[in-house]
């Protein structure tokens, strides 16, 4: 990594470290330090287990405050749907902080800088390389910049509400049957699927689209909520 790199990074980060070492170490994979046995080097492993951390704890502050009304389970499903590996390679992407991780021979050859698990880990790593360096406020703000789109995003409204928890207490408590979810069509590259449910409670059929199997069943529940309110003869 040259220092070129790392300024254009620490551009987008919008933040000057003090202890610069400590996001080199933010960037090494441990197929990077694998192959240097004689090093004295650390990977990104534990920088990647206090940033999964720091970064539950910031969006978990920052969705209290955006939603007061909201109670812990809401809560919770809200910040699964926007802390996953999908969501943080997205992010990583946007930062171009594939091009930035130091990687072995054998993952630069199976392109693992596009990969989503070393993609999330990785920003998982710069969030905590920011926290050690300068405190949960810097690492906090970072946090909000790139994630503010998703924060304010009709998907992240839809989460909200647990559409499938609705459905399944309605239908359990007039018919008692479960729904049944099927996944129909997965299309688009790794990085950027889209997934379409069906779902099927005798004769009612719901559809729903979204950026993961659980966005699509909560889709495909809504619109059954829907039609059930409309018409809750669907059912017989």
């Amino acid at each position: 990594m040259n220092e070129k790199d790392l300024s254009e990074l620490i551009k987008i980060l919008s933040y000057e470290f003090k202890d610069i070492s400590l996001l080199y170490e933010a960037l090494r994979h441990s197929s990077f330090i694998n192959e240097q046995p004689e090093s004295d080097l650390r990977d990104n492993e534990r920088f990647e287990f206090l940033g999964d951390a720091v970064l539950n704890l910031a969006i978990g502050h920052i969705l209290m405050q955006q939603n007061p009304h909201l109670k812990e389970g809401d809560l919770s499903r809200i910040r699964a749907n926007l802390v996953n590996e999908s969501q943080l390679a997205k992010i990583a992407r946007s930062m171009n902080l594939g091009d930035h991780i130091q990687l072995g021979k054998g993952e630069l050859q199976t392109e693992g800088w596009e990969k989503n698990s070393i993609l999330a880990n990785a920003f998982e790593a710069v969030i905590a390389a920011v926290y050690l360096d300068g405190g949960f406020e810097p690492a906090r703000h970072i946090i909000h910049q790139h994630f503010s789109t998703l924060l304010d995003s009709d998907e992240t409204s839809t989460v909200n509400y647990d559409y499938k928890s609705q459905l399944q207490e309605w239908v359990q408590n007039t018919h008692r049957i479960i729904p049944s979810y099927t996944l129909i069509q997965e299309k688009g590259p790794d990085h950027d699927k889209t997934f379409k449910v069906r779902l099927q409670i005798h004769n009612l059929v719901a559809e729903g689209m979204g950026k993961s199997k659980k966005m699509a069943e909560q889709a495909a529940a809504k619109q059954a909520l829907e039609m059930l309110k409309k018409d809750d003869s669907l059912l017989d």
